[in-house]
């Protein structure tokens, strides 16, 4: 029997961090085997785990993957509202370290992604694009991570930056639109997330993944198997 992955959970007292614990009790592959939270230092909690799983926040990066390249462990980065200086420090770890960074791990969001590629390579310029997003009143970076990536697809596929809508409101877990608005017609992808579940339960497949791969910044899209080619 394939022994169980060592997880060092970061972050472990907030609310992706608690749903994490709480799927890995069920979960035979996984064994959370250290956990910190703010205060507690990381890098002892790293020395003998196999990866590393970060849902702290983004101004604890710098330890964060410090002590990754400390003690060469893989991690899996769930943070979001990185600035561009903290995005560089996760892409020079990922020089020495295999590290898979998303804005998020839900299987869907994931289609979403690619479907929203897919369509703006379709319609290109004769529809013009629009993203909204909407979370729960204590989020605190907007717009969201993910709609953040959907602005760089879309701005990768159509060459031309796209607007963001943010919403806060009441206990909303996380809604995506991305429409497309043509002459007549409009187009619309939405995902909806009804639990953290499915953010938690795809970062936990992320860890196993992840584990003995090579030196490099790797998506959920690797991970799933559904990248674009590059």
């Amino acid at each position: 029997m394939k022994s169980r992955v060592r997880v060092t959970l970061i972050g472990a007292r907030g609310r992706m961090g608690q749903t994490i614990v709480d799927l890995a009790k069920g979960d035979p592959k996984i064994d959370i085997f250290a956990q910190c939270d703010l205060g507690d230092a990381i890098e002892p909690a790293m020395k003998d785990c196999d990866v590393a799983i970060d849902f702290s926040n983004a101004g604890s990066i710098e330890e964060v993957c410090g002590a990754a390249l400390q003690h060469r462990k893989a991690l899996v980065i769930g943070t979001t509202g990185h600035s561009p200086e903290q995005r560089k420090i996760i892409e020079n770890a990922a020089k020495s370290l295999p590290i898979v960074f998303a804005s998020n791990f839900s299987v869907g969001v994931n289609a979403l992604f690619a479907l929203t590629r897919r369509a703006g390579e379709i319609l290109r310029s004769e529809f013009d694009p629009e993203i909204v997003e909407t979370h729960h009143k204590m989020k605190k970076d907007a717009p969201s991570g993910t709609a953040k990536t959907l602005g760089e697809i879309l701005k990768e596929t159509l060459k031309t930056e796209i607007s963001i809508e943010s919403i806060r409101e009441g206990d909303v877990v996380g809604e995506h639109t991305v429409s497309f608005v043509g002459p007549g017609e409009r187009l619309e992808l939405t995902h909806r997330a009804g639990s953290r579940e499915i953010f938690a339960r795809g970062a936990l497949v992320a860890a196993q993944w992840i584990v003995g791969k090579p030196a490099r910044l790797y998506s959920m899209q690797d991970v799933l198997g559904i990248a674009p080619a590059k």
